[in-house]
């Protein structure tokens, strides 16, 4: 099943996307703006990571595709509770080149989408570091979601700790957005 969003194709990843994801994987620029902590693999690590996925119930990593450009980046919903209706939401753009036009927007707009109208989920988290301003921005300021709370020296980056900004959207909040930006309509 492929997901559609405005601009952006979400997918299951497939094996022929690994190569980019490790390529992805072992870049500390893209890393350093993101939750959880990465060390330098090699591509049979990745191959493991990849054959695992279907394992896994509570979570679903998905590949971005945009026509014309193919896979962009990955999102997921990890850390699935089903019984609760909820789960840990995460985006990642590849290359420079992808960012800063409205891809991740749609990408978040279509993971909010399915998650709330296709899985009844009542709600999304997600962990932004506090020096991630575009992330930041595009989730509470386009996107309808709210700080939450502040793990303060909560991630160590770049020789010093960091606050860890607790972001969610619930599936009101969610509807109340599409209401009043009229994305799908």
């Amino acid at each position: 099943m492929n997901i559609f969003g405005k601009h952006v194709l979400i997918r299951a990843i497939e094996e022929h996307d690994l190569p980019a994801l490790h390529k992805w994987a072992n870049d500390p620029d893209i890393w350093n703006m993101l939750a959880g902590w990465h060390f330098p693999s090699n591509f049979e690590y990745q191959k493991k990571w990849f054959d695992n996925l279907m394992n896994n119930q509570s979570s679903q990593r998905f590949a971005i595709d945009v026509p014309g450009l193919g896979l962009i980046g990955t999102a997921n919903i990890v850390d699935i509770d089903w019984k609760n209706r909820r789960g840990y939401h995460g985006i990642m753009l590849g290359d420079n080149d992808v960012r800063g036009k409205g891809y991740g927007f749609d990408t978040i707009m279509t993971i909010m989408r399915y998650a709330f109208e296709e899985l009844y989920f009542e709600r999304l988290d997600t962990d932004i570091i506090e020096y991630n301003k575009a992330s930041i921005n595009i989730y509470t300021q386009k996107c309808g979601w709210k700080i939450e709370g502040v793990r303060r020296r909560w991630y160590f980056r770049r020789n010093r700790f960091w606050d860890n900004m607790l972001v969610g959207i619930t599936r009101e909040d969610y509807f109340t957005l599409v209401e009043q930006n009229k994305y799908w309509a």
